[in-house]
This record gives C-alpha cells, sequence and structure tokens, in this order.
C-alpha cells in the first residue's frame, strides 16, 4: 500500500477519536481537540493527492476510497454538529442524501468498470464543508454573541449546501452514460 492510500487509511481511523474529543463534555478542551483532529484529518486529504499526483501513485483504491474517506469525515461531524445545534438537521439530510447517490452512482459505475474519480466541484464542495465544520466546531458564538459570527457561519452552511448540489448535478450530467445498460 502506497503512502498516499496509508494516508486516506489514517484519516478515517482519526474520525472516532475527533467525534470522542468532540462530543465528550468531559474531556477538557475537548473542542480544540476535536478540531485539530478534524484539521489534521482534512490536511491529510490535500496531502494524499499531492503526493499520489506528483509521484504518480493513483491507484483505483485511491479513486474510490479517498472520496469515501472525505464522506465519512465531513458527515460523521457534521451529524454530530446537530446534536450540538450548530447545524439545521435537513441540511444535513441534504448533504447525507448527495454523498448517498454519489456512492450509489459509483458503484453502478464500478460494476461497469468505470472508476469515477472526484471533479473540481466535488473538491471545492470538499474543501468548503470542511471549513464550514472547522468554524462550527469553534463554536465562536458560545466565545463572544456576536451576529457576525452567525451571519459567518449561515454563509458557510448555505455555501456548502448549494455546492453539495452544484457538484451532484455535475458527477450526475458528466456521467449520465453510466447509468445506461451496459449488460
Amino acid at each position: 500500500m502506497n503512502l498516499p492510500n496509508k494516508l486516506t487509511i489514517f484519516r478515517v481511523i482519526m474520525i472516532p477519536f475527533f467525534l470522542i474529543a468532540l462530543l465528550v463534555d468531559e474531556i477538557p478542551g475537548g473542542k480544540w481537540i476535536a478540531v485539530s483532529l478534524f484539521i489534521i484529518a482534512s490536511l491529510t486529504d490535500m496531502l494524499d493527492g499531492k503526493i499520489a499526483r506528483k509521484y504518480n501513485l493513483i491507484t483505483n483504491f485511491g479513486k474510490f476510497m479517498d472520496p469515501l474517506a472525505d464522506k465519512l469525515l465531513v458527515c460523521s461531524a457534521i451529524v454530530a454538529l446537530i446534536s450540538l445545534d450548530r447545524i439545521p438537521c435537513w441540511v444535513v439530510i441534504v448533504i447525507i442524501a448527495r454523498e448517498f447517490i454519489i456512492s450509489g452512482f459509483r458503484l453502478v459505475a464500478s460494476d461497469n468498470g468505470v472508476v469515477i474519480a472526484a471533479s473540481w466541484w466535488g473538491k471545492i464542495k470538499t474543501v468548503v464543508q470542511m471549513i464550514m465544520t472547522i468554524v462550527l466546531i469553534c463554536d465562536f458564538r458560545a466565545e463572544c454573541n456576536s451576529n457576525v459570527i452567525t451571519v459567518i457561519e449561515n454563509i458557510l452552511i448555505y455555501s456548502a449546501l448549494a455546492l453539495t448540489v452544484i457538484s451532484l448535478i455535475d458527477y450526475l450530467a458528466k456521467n449520465k452514460a453510466v447509468l445506461k445498460e451496459q449488460k
């Protein structure tokens, strides 16, 4: 297994530790530990892609597992943020529904011998979702009850939501041939 794939696996392994730090109130500085773990995990996403492209270490495992690891990280975080009352449940449902649709789409493609790599819209969506998640974990509203913070959080939430829908439409439009009967 090459280094980019190891970084992807590492990102998945970090998820339970991140969630424990975020959700267990008895952990001193838990939200700061959680945000640190989330940032480290998010940076491994950027790092594994750069290494894979630079050293030509792109594999089908990486094309499949890297986006899945991102989905697991972001989805687990935003579901946890619902329970902390930092993001509306309906937004999370839309985001997760998109992830299920794309995952199902990738399975159909895989069954037809096609591997669908992440698109630029999908990558931008992931970055915005990660930034949104970091800001929501930090919970600056609790620190300085400011309308500006609320506006920034809402801009990030609805930008992530818009990019989620745009990237879904982009995937489906670019890969509609995958849905045609090929067997």
